[in-house]
């Protein structure tokens, strides 16, 4: 049953409109009048009396609120510098790894000799700063260390570009056990007694093991004091390792790190996990030379109590702000950690400069408040008098006003709503004509512009739809041929079973294999990733798997084929995609297996009915990385229970919702529970386990198995 409209609900909006607007008039001029003459009377005397009160008020809070901000802002700033900062230590750090990365290739074809000229200090090259020098400790001679200087030519390669790349590093360098420093830029003027292996930025780096920062010391070459970032470079076993470093002077740290975002209120200054001021402004080595040992203030041992304070806050990483007494004033200290480095960074502002503001805001007030006295009771005299005068004027006006608004306002609605009614049955070529100038006008403009955004998306809508229709079976057709180029069954190998499969993430992939027919009772067995994913991976693949069987049918050694392959592959490859291989020699009638692995996951082989589990590992990088690669290739003897299984990165980095990855552990461990098995079934139940290891997480690149079992 429905209830019966009540008077005002059957108004039409414009008696509404008007209803409403005058009654809010009427309430808002009645309140301004009985507030205005109820307060005005007593408003002079209040005025002038709180005036002084409220000047003292609003200094005091303001310096209670400034010194509050101050803190807080200060905090900020440390954080914000200390964050800053580890960029650029993290940069620093991780232009050494990338330094003895490539030192630890250089170091692995060292012999050959260089076309590269080496300098000493006594040879100045013509471009000095394109150029490097070598430096040979005491007892050192350059026949002694031949071959080795040979190999650190080749680092000017890397050394060369790191440094351009970083303003803030002032030279790179390798040092060795066998009493070489190999510097970029050329330098000269380094005392014949200097020796890089007594040096803490060496001595500390084979200590650790790992990337370290020196203390602070004084550079033999005469660049001032400055700090190490260096780390010992992997893969030596001869006993001279070699460390790389890079030098950051501190002057660089206080101008160019530290105190980027400190004005001229303060300074910052930077200490070490012991406490050691490590850069400050106004830090110096005095008259000290290279070879004497260079100590800073500990603030930890600082006769301020305060100041120790903090350095202990400091030192244990954490952050906050503290008022430090010094002997020319109280300061502001704020601190936050650099997590990067193990040190902590502070900023130093006086206090003084923070509540300066507040001081200034105390004598402007009590001038002004003589003056606002005078005026104010002049201008309550004239304002009684004007606001009756104005409640007249305004209701009149109001009135009219309302009246009008009311029909103005009503018919762009009445426009609007007839438009609505016609878009709504259909009518897409529509148009409201409003030309009231004002939102009615946008609005309906916005109206016009829906109707014809929809009628145009509606064709777009039909256009993508066939667009994406066309595109899906483009890329279905492209599946079906990347498919092909893979073997349709396993061979039947005498004495060998084999399986084999291949899961792209998308609906193209870069993951291969393949099974070549090299002759009687030998097949070549392939299992290769290429870098990324998509159309551009599965179009590589597809260069790299032709190139690949062509240079295997024609040369007997793995070596040497996959050799021949990486040429023909980086001389037809244009981009910097690369891929990784392994390839093997099956011989069935000899039951051996002769392979090599270019940069590709080992495979793993489970040796009979024991839990020996062998790698199958061998000297090699991806190919189509360089024309030349040095690979080593490998032989093996399979019996019959031995399991061998070749993988691609896409099995071992499967990831779960908890971000866990399935791992070599687990693969090796549901190898060994289904070892007996067929080499089908092997291969079925490591997928099944992979798939419900992920769950509901997305494929997030390429799997590829291939299951070899010896019967």
């Amino acid at each position: 049953m429905m209830s019966t409209p009540r008077p005002w609900q059957k108004m039409t909006v414009r008696a509404k409109i008007l209803i409403v607007f005058l009654s809010l008039s009427m309430v808002a001029l009645g309140v301004v009048g009985y507030a205005a003459f109820s307060t005005m009377s007593d408003m002079g005397a209040y005025a002038l009396t709180s005036s002084g009160q409220l000047g003292d008020r609003a200094v005091s809070e303001s310096s209670t609120a400034l010194e509050a901000n101050a803190e807080a802002s200060l905090l900020r700033l440390a954080t914000d510098q200390a964050d800053i900062s580890n960029v650029v230590f993290l940069q620093v750090e991780s232009e050494m790894n990338t330094l003895a990365g490539y030192a630890t290739t250089v170091r692995a074809r060292s012999g050959a000799s260089s076309p590269r000229p080496l300098y000493s200090q006594s040879e100045h090259p013509q471009d000095p700063n394109a150029s490097s020098v070598y430096i040979l400790a005491p007892g050192v001679t350059r026949k002694d260390v031949q071959d080795e200087l040979f190999s650190l030519a080749s680092m000017d390669d890397v050394m060369r570009p790191v440094l351009a790349s970083d303003p803030r590093i002032t030279q790179v360098y390798l040092g060795t056990g066998s009493g070489i420093q190999y510097v970029h830029p050329w330098v000269t003027g380094i005392s014949p007694s200097y020796d890089p292996r007594t040096r803490d930025w060496y001595v500390r780096a084979i200590k650790t093991g790992t990337l370290s920062w020196s203390d602070p010391y004084i550079d033999a070459a005469g660049k001032g004091l400055m700090v190490t970032c260096s780390r010992p470079v992997t893969g030596i076993s001869d006993g001279k390792t070699w460390v790389v470093g890079s030098d950051v002077t501190l002057s660089t740290i206080n101008t160019q790190i530290i105190n980027t975002q400190i004005g001229d209120r303060g300074y910052a200054l930077l200490i070490d996990r012991r406490g050691n001021v490590v850069a400050r402004p106004g830090i110096t080595a005095g008259e000290k030379g290279w070879d004497k040992s260079f100590a800073t203030e500990n603030l930890l041992l600082s006769n301020n109590s305060a100041l120790a304070a903090v350095a202990r806050d400091m030192v244990a990483g954490k952050n906050g702000t503290a008022r430090v007494p010094f002997s020319d004033g109280e300061k502001y200290v704020a601190y936050a950690p650099l997590n990067s480095v193990n040190w902590s960074v502070a900023i130093v502002v006086p206090v003084d400069d923070v509540i300066a503001p507040a001081e200034k805001t105390r004598a402007q007030i009590v001038n002004a408040t003589g003056e606002t006295g005078i005026q104010l009771n002049q201008k309550m005299d004239a304002a009684k008098t004007l606001f009756v005068v104005l409640f007249i004027l305004l209701f009149i006006l109001v009135t009219v006003l309302s009246i009008l608004f009311a029909q103005v306002i009503t018919r762009p609605i009445a426009a609007l709503k007839s438009g609505s009614e016609a878009i709504g049955a259909g009518d897409l070529g529509f148009r409201v004509q409003i030309t009231t100038g004002d939102e009615f006008e946008d609005l309906a403009h916005s109206f016009n512009t829906m109707a014809a955004d929809l009628k145009d998306h509606i064709d777009e809508l039909q256009r993508t739809t066939a667009e994406k229709e066309r595109y899906a079976k483009e890329l279905e057709i492209a599946k079906g041929i990347q498919q092909s180029f893979l073997p349709d069954t396993a061979p039947t190998i005498t004495g060998v079973e084999i399986a084999a499969k291949n899961v792209p993430a998308l609906e193209v992939g870069g993951d291969f294999y393949d099974f070549i027919p090299l002759g009687k009772d030998q097949w070549g067995l392939v299992i290769a990733d290429v870098s990324g994913k998509g159309v551009p991976a599965a179009l590589f693949m597809a260069l790299s798997r032709t190139l690949i069987r062509a240079s295997t049918l024609a040369n007997a050694d793995p070596a040497v084929a996959i050799g021949h392959a990486n040429q023909l592959i980086c001389e037809d490859s244009k981009t910097s995609m690369f891929v990784t291989l392994f390839y093997a020699i099956l011989d069935s009638k000899e039951m051996t297996l002769n392979y090599v692995n270019a940069g590709h996951n080992p495979p793993l082989l489970l040796k009979g009915t024991s839990s020996d589990v062998v790698l199958l590992k061998a000297k090699g990088i991806a190919l189509g990385v360089t024309e030349d690669v040095n690979l080593q290739s490998v032989r093996v003897d399979l019996r019959p229970g031995d399991v061998l299984v070749l993988y691609t990165d896409g099995v071992t980095e499967a990831i779960n919702d908890r971000e866990e990855e399935f791992g070599e552990e687990r693969l090796l461990r549901v190898i060994t529970e289904n070892r007996a098995l067929t080499a089908d079934e092997i291969l079925a139940n490591i997928l099944a386990a992979i798939t419900a290891f992920a769950g509901d997480r997305p494929q997030h690149d390429d799997i590829t198995l291939m299951v070899l079992r010896a019967v």
